[in-house]
């Protein structure tokens, strides 16, 4: 790669501090690790890091100077940048000190901040939103296909039979593979859809309930063929994705890799988006467990996530590893204002990783202060993924915006409520530093997006949807 074919050649690497989406300057994590600032240094560009930048996720000056990086002030690293670099969106007094015409890369936004967007369009900054870089095309991974596939051959009878809107199906035991079949299924709008734990399936009153579909996965949980003959009811189905996937599993993906072309735009390039349920969800059996006068294991407790994208299977997946005993898992058919007050009701923990368009925020609610009053258990917990602010309002009406590190929770009528800026700082905030570092970095120099080489036609299509100031 030449030099000539780079137009951010100088690039400044700003330091996580006070902003209006981080109070108190707890977000640490940087958006480069030296490794990775290598990287750029080794393609020719000339980077400098503000000091400290690194230090909160264990990164010291002296790693990025051995990087090839100068180490400059914070009045410094905003001035005669060609690109600045940042995690979080800038603090407003640091807007002009940034030079006009010049380009900031970060976590920007635009919703949930009108007044910096426009203060940083009055001074010319082209911002590049990277929560807004997507995959152009969709990357699927083969485990994924094939549990979509599994889940079709599942569903296939009961579909012809018009019958799959009265499945209650019954998931034993969870692993990463999972998640194409549980989208699948919930995609289908089953009457319901629970995760079990294997070992506490038995004590799931399943003998009366109708149309069951209990789903195992031999190879992964040998027992809970077992399980599933002991406790099902006399007319229930079951289907085993392992025995599907050993005997099935290559033909089916090559049929569908046969038949389906890869869709446009896929997953956002730079995310934690799984960490982020992950965390939400490890943060609400916390409360419920220390802070709710329930004081209640997550073994004990019983769970419903709103949603099944990246952010819900996270919340899902955590769910599991905490050993909680039913996770409900609703899609769009059970968050319905006359069908949602089912699942509520007998929740200790609920989670909300369901994401509405921009144009429903604010107007259209899934879970209500009227659900606090009348519906949630007193002690229960109310764990938001999507979050947003005043001007950008989450599905969930009690939280107007963001809850932040220096105040995580708040209670409302005998519920906890937390909606947190930046789940992955609860714990995780070197790991996705160093996650977010490595996405970040592909895209500037990876063969697809190469960003790095400035916003020239023809520009890469997922990068566009990215660029909500300028260019100028």
């Amino acid at each position: 790669m030449s030099t000539s074919s780079l137009h951010y050649k100088t690039i400044g690497l700003a330091k996580e501090n006070e902003s209006p989406e981080n109070p108190g300057a707890l977000e640490k994590r940087v958006a480069l690790i030296p490794e990775d600032v290598r990287r750029l240094t080794e393609a020719g560009c000339t980077v400098f890091v503000e000091a400290g930048a690194g230090s909160g996720v264990g990164f010291k000056d002296a790693d990025y100077i051995k990087a090839g990086a100068a180490i400059q002030t914070t009045k410094e690293i905003y001035r005669d940048k060609d690109l600045l670099i940042k995690f979080k969106g800038p603090a407003l007094e640091h807007i002009p000190l940034m030079r006009p015409g010049s380009t900031l890369f970060c976590m920007a936004h635009f919703h949930s901040f009108p007044a910096r967007a426009k203060m940083l369009e009055e001074h010319n900054i082209t911002v590049i939103a990277m929560e807004q870089i997507v995959e152009a095309p969709k990357r699927r991974k083969d485990e994924e296909i094939i549990g979509r596939m599994a889940a079709d051959a599942c569903l296939e009878e009961s579909i012809k039979r018009n019958m799959h809107n009265l499945l209650n199906i019954y998931i034993l035991g969870y692993r990463d593979g999972m998640k194409g079949m549980i989208r699948r299924f919930a995609n289908q709008n089953p009457h319901s859809m629970s995760l079990l734990q294997p070992g506490q399936a038995r004590s799931e009153r399943v003998k009366s309930v109708r149309h069951a579909l209990f789903v195992v996965d031999s190879t992964a949980f040998p027992e809970t063929l077992d399980v599933v003959q002991r406790m099902k009811p006399e007319n229930a189905m079951l289907f085993d994705v392992g025995k599907f996937r050993r005997e099935k599993g290559k033909a089916a993906l090559r049929y569908y890799k046969w038949v389906h072309d890869p869709a446009k735009y896929g997953l956002r390039r730079i995310q934690c988006l799984h960490e982020t349920g992950m965390a939400g969800a490890r943060y609400g059996f916390k409360l419920l467990h220390e802070v709710s006068p329930l004081r209640k294991e997550a073994q004990a407790a019983e769970a419903t996530v709103l949603g099944y994208g990246n952010v819900g299977m996270g919340a899902i997946h955590e769910c599991y590893m905490q050993g909680v005993r039913k996770v409900n898992i609703l899609g769009r058919f059970h968050t319905k204002k006359d069908r949602i007050e089912t699942w509520l009701k007998r929740s200790d923990v609920v989670i909300n990783g369901a994401e509405q368009p921009v144009e429903l925020r604010g107007k259209n609610y899934l879970i209500t202060n009227r659900h606090l009053r009348e519906v949630l258990p007193k002690g229960s917990v109310v764990i938001d993924l999507i979050g947003g602010s005043a001007t950008n309002r989450s599905p969930v009406e009690p939280v107007v915006e963001c809850t932040y590190l220096t105040d995580p929770h708040f209670e409302q009528d005998g519920v906890l409520v937390s909606a947190l800026w930046g789940w992955p700082m609860m714990g995780m905030m070197k790991e996705t530093a160093v996650r977010y570092s490595g996405q970040i970095t592909d895209v500037l120099l990876g063969s697809d997006e190469y960003l790095i080489g400035g916003l020239t036609e023809p520009l890469h299509p997922g990068v566009a949807p990215a660029i909500v100031c300028g260019p100028f």
